[in-house]
């Protein structure tokens, strides 16, 4: 009878031994790391925390000189069409976030513009004037007072900015208007007691001949940083 029980422990003891060998030696081992297949594509050097975020904003001019006169001169028309665009259609009440973005936004483009010249003078000029991101009047505004700085320093004409949308159609004419048709309706729908008369003054002032709101761009208090 004891040497059963012996027997049996042995074998317990026998069975733990080789299942801790197992797990130890034996176990199959899951796929190699990313550094172990590819070693060259991790750059340990500098982890991504060490760059500030103000370095990377305004750090140097990445791009090279720009030569050809003709892409050069294709480029900032192109340019300038895409950057008054993107500052009429900006938000009239944009969230903190959407402010940043359009704030890091120009930063880099002055970093990463193709042509390296150009980007280092649209540099000194954000230096003097940083970008104004607190509304759409603000950014649009600050948009054609930048573009006439370049202008001044080219000799070319400058722009009225109060009729900077004659240059360069955002497209928000139709915007406009589905929103004046949308508010047209609600108001016709609830506020039918006030009046036929008010109505049509709430629909149609406030509009110039052809049909476009009148816009001030407003002067905002120039920052630093």
């Amino acid at each position: 009878m004891a040497s059963r029980q012996i027997t049996r422990r042995v074998l317990i003891s026998a069975a733990v031994a080789l299942f801790i060998v197992f797990v130890l030696f034996i176990q199959p081992q899951g796929p190699p790391s990313p550094a172990i297949r590819a070693p060259g594509h991790i750059d340990k050097s500098a982890p991504a925390s060490s760059l500030v975020k103000d370095d990377l904003l305004k750090g140097k001019v990445v791009m090279s000189r720009l030569g050809n006169e003709t892409v050069k001169a294709e480029l900032g028309r192109a340019t300038w069409k895409y950057f008054h665009t993107m500052l009429a259609r900006y938000p009239e009440h944009p969230t903190q976030e959407q402010r940043e973005t359009l704030h890091s936004f120009i930063y880099l483009f002055s970093r990463l513009y193709p042509c390296g010249e150009c980007a280092s003078h649209f540099q000194q000029h954000l230096q003097k004037y940083p970008p104004q991101v607190s509304s759409r009047n603000a950014a649009a505004g600050w948009g054609c007072f930048i573009h006439n700085e370049v202008n001044a320093m080219l000799e070319k004409p400058l722009f009225d900015c109060n009729k900077i949308g004659d240059f360069y159609d955002c497209g928000c004419a139709e915007d406009d208007e589905e929103a004046a048709g949308a508010s047209g309706e609600k108001h016709s729908e609830n506020g039918a007691d006030k009046g036929q008369s008010e109505s049509a003054h709430q629909q149609t002032g406030h509009h110039d001949e052809g049909g476009m709101p009148l816009v001030e761009i407003s002067k905002e208090e120039t920052t630093r940083g």
